[in-house]
């Protein structure tokens, strides 16, 4: 991660394909985690009702500062999209978080997802007491755009 031109250091991943298997260790991972991802596939109507889940168990197991961010992978599938862009914006405004559509085959809006969830990081934790809003929750609302894959907007 780059942070005013400086390599800072990497955020810890984990990629538990939202199995339930792995439901233990991401709690125990919840507690000390800055950053929460929740990612479903535009392509799986499951995948997305599945965050409803992963949001409670974040709830109940991360600190209450936690900053999350959704995304909607796979938006390079349009033809075969299950899930409407309309519901995960819904979903992020009813719980105060970002939202992005991505592309892990063609990196649309990787960088800027975890970009923005550093930047609101590093915002929450530049000074800031634990009481003090550092922004008004909002959704970037991102979609893929077919004629510039390197740049996306609602619409």
């Amino acid at each position: 991660m780059r942070h005013e031109g400086r390599v800072k250091e990497a955020p810890g991943t984990g990629d538990t394909a939202g199995q339930e298997r792995f439901k233990t260790i991401t709690t125990a991972y919840y507690r000390g985690a800055m950053g929460i991802i929740l990612v479903y596939d535009i392509t799986d109507e499951k995948s997305f009702e599945n965050i409803q889940n992963w949001m409670k168990s974040i709830k109940e197991n991360a600190s209450a500062g936690v900053e999350r961010l959704l995304l909607g992978n796979k938006c390079d599938m349009e033809a075969k999209r299950k899930v409407q862009k309309e519901r995960a914006v819904k979903l992020a405004r009813e719980h105060g978080i970002r939202f992005f559509e991505t592309s892990a085959k063609s990196s649309t809006n990787v960088d800027e997802a975890f970009s923005s969830l550093a930047r609101d990081i590093l915002l929450k934790s530049g000074g800031r007491r634990p009481g003090n809003s550092h922004k008004p929750p909002g959704t970037d609302l991102r979609a893929c755009d077919k004629k510039n894959t390197s740049k996306c907007s609602l619409g």
